[in-house]
């Protein structure tokens, strides 16, 4: 076996049908008195839910988390946060909210309790992102890593096939880089293998029966493995990429994950063999890269790039961006490569057989 380093994160995991019940006592946990809650304005009824749950510990509830975290955002829930006296936050939600959550605690050092609602991944990790001109600055940091996190899948049965579908896909996308990433190592590549079986099992019956909890169950069970994963080990070119995309052309995360999963997969297969092995295993044998088309077009996920709002003038500037100051990638990043990889993205073509 190959010589690794394995550093588990400091946080706490509570998980089950009803577990949402339990917020105010992981508020009080933390020693907190004043929570603020955030959500995005479509989550506004489910935030309000939580502040009444938090009683007399509810701060009050800021509503404008948006994608990709832009900096105008962040700063004025840092400013709002302040002036509620707020000593803690509650994130309700999926990446985005859960990534503002990260944005105060960036510069306040309040602990975050993140209930997720989708299956991101982001309230596992001490991966922040924020925007700026245009363009995505990621990082990690400690500080940003929630303190706790509620897994309810009760939270996640109701969510629209369409984000169910693409936010699975994207959790997947965070445990097939963990496989190759430059620090991977064999307990991490063993969640991340049990996560894409789980999720790859569980979505198209989410997908086909929303209310369906036990698939609601193994799904977010899948992604929280997912999420683990993702913060536990570095990220490589398809990360890259959606940062990329995501930051200079605020494209729809999930969907944007989704549609270029596949052909980062592809790019990487020849030079990432056994990760490819264990991502077919975990599909029940299909090929990596064809298996996850075949099964993001099974759950009627958007295939192109062009489909979610991607210019095509701006596929050269994309890959020039990603190719500046790349991540670790187990093939050498080539800008002609990559804007190949983009253009079938950008197509939705099937990735050619390995």
């Amino acid at each position: 076996m190959k010589a690794f380093t394995y550093q588990s994160l400091p946080m706490r995991v509570i998980f089950g049908e009803g577990a949402l019940a339990g917020v105010a006592g992981e508020v009080e946990r933390l020693g907190a008195r004043s929570a603020l809650v955030l959500c995005t304005e479509a989550q506004r009824a489910s935030a309000e839910n939580v502040a009444r749950l938090l009683g007399q510990r509810a701060a009050g509830v800021y509503d404008k988390a948006q994608m990709h975290v832009p900096i105008e955002t962040a700063e004025e829930a840092r400013h709002v946060a302040a002036d509620l006296g707020a000593d803690c936050c509650v994130a309700i939600g999926g990446g985005s909210t859960i990534g503002l959550g990260k944005a105060i605690a960036m510069t306040s050092e309040l602990p975050i309790v993140a209930i997720p609602t989708t299956f991101a991944g982001s309230e596992m990790t001490p991966i922040y992102g924020i925007t700026e001109g245009g363009l995505k600055r990621t990082g990690r940091d400690a500080r940003v890593l929630p303190a706790s996190v509620i897994y309810d899948p009760a939270l996640t049965a109701t969510l629209p096939p369409r984000i169910a579908a693409t936010s699975g896909i994207n959790a997947i996308a965070h445990s097939v880089e963990a496989l190759y990433a430059q620090d991977a190592n064999p307990i991490i590549s063993l969640m991340a293998e049990e996560s894409i079986r789980a999720l790859a099992a569980s979505l198209p019956r989410v997908v086909a029966n929303p209310g369906d909890a036990g698939a609601a169950s193994d799904a977010l069970y899948g992604a929280w493995l997912a999420g683990a994963c993702l913060g536990a080990v570095g990220m490589a070119i398809h990360h890259k990429l959606c940062h990329t995309l995501g930051g200079t052309f605020n494209l729809p995360h999930a969907e944007m994950h989704t549609i270029v999963l596949p052909h980062s997969i592809a790019y990487n297969r020849h030079a990432a063999p056994e990760a490819m092995a264990r991502v077919s295993a975990a599909l029940g044998g299909a090929e990596a890269a064809s298996g996850i088309y075949d099964l993001a077009e099974r759950l009627g996920a958007p295939m192109a790039l062009a489909d979610i709002g991607m210019p095509a003038d701006g596929l050269a500037r994309a890959a020039e961006l990603a190719t500046q100051n790349p991540y670790y990638n187990p093939r050498p990043i080539e800008q002609a490569a990559i804007l190949e990889l983009l253009r079938d993205a950008y197509a939705g073509r099937r990735p050619p057989p390995a």
